[in-house]
């Protein structure tokens, strides 16, 4: 059974699941799907065309699947996916996609907290952290188990891999390699993100090959090029090393050195 404060307001168009808890004084607009077990705080506003998964926390104040802040939107509709068991605190700001058809697109286990702002057609990962007052421009990617630390602004487009760890008040305009730590301003790379990497299970093991493509990428004479070469070369491959290359590989701005 549903519990919608009278205060609410609720579009004709938009679908509840069971158990749904609406406070007073929210707003749930046109074309939202919200799922089962999920809590919208007070004041808080869903504005359209978002889907919310099952279990979910939408805290006080929050405005979710609001227009894409892009001067190329024209009224397009767009899209804001949301998945399960993923918390949205007080004043955070997650914005639709701009591009007729596209969304933005928040995983499962997210932990986003008070005033940070995700922008049009980011994608996170699933079980990310994104501390207080970050702010992330359109088109970032964001990879499984990233923690991103308080008021951290990251450029469009950037990619930040799984595993890693963001330290606060960093500024991020290049790629994050997956499984490593960074920290400060100018942004530099710190170690492979051990204290994370034991806590998802990670063996002494992969810790060590990681800490060698560390020592090749950060701590060598070699450009990254060449640093490459000698991973492919000298170490054998897991899934982790694979990963490591194919998303420096990929990378379209450069990852942080």
């Amino acid at each position: 059974m549903n519990q919608v404060d009278a205060r609410a307001v609720i579009d004709e168009s938009a679908r509840l699941g069971d158990g749904v808890v609406v406070g007073a004084f929210a707003i749930v607009g046109p074309g939202v799907r919200i799922g089962d077990g999920t809590t919208i705080g007070s004041s808080a506003f869903i504005e359209r065309d978002t889907v919310i998964g099952n279990n979910c926390f939408i805290a006080h104040g929050a405005v979710v699947g609001s227009d894409p802040q892009d001067l190329k939107y024209n009224g397009e509709q767009t899209f804001l996916t949301i998945g399960d068991r993923t918390t949205i605190r007080e004043f955070a700001t997650i914005n639709r996609a701009a591009g007729a058809g596209e969304a933005t697109a928040i995983g499962n286990d997210i932990l986003i907290m008070a005033y940070a702002h995700v922008a049009h057609n980011c994608i996170i990962g699933d079980s990310v952290v994104i501390v207080n007052a970050v702010n992330l421009a359109g088109h970032v990617e964001v990879g499984e188990h990233a923690i991103i630390g308080g008021m951290t602004p990251v450029h469009q487009f950037v990619r930040i891999g799984k595993h890693s760890f963001v330290g606060g008040a960093s500024r991020i305009s290049k790629d994050i390699p997956p499984y490593f730590k960074v920290a400060g301003i100018p942004t530099r790379p710190i170690e492979v993100n051990t204290v994370g990497l034991l806590r998802h299970g990670f063996s002494d093991e992969s810790l060590s090959r990681l800490r060698q493509c560390y020592r090749l990428l950060y701590l060598s004479d070699l450009n990254t090029t060449q640093a490459l070469s000698r991973i492919r070369a000298e170490m054998t491959p897991t899934a982790e090393i694979d990963d490591l290359v194919a998303f420096i590989e990929s990378s379209s701005r450069g990852i942080i050195k």
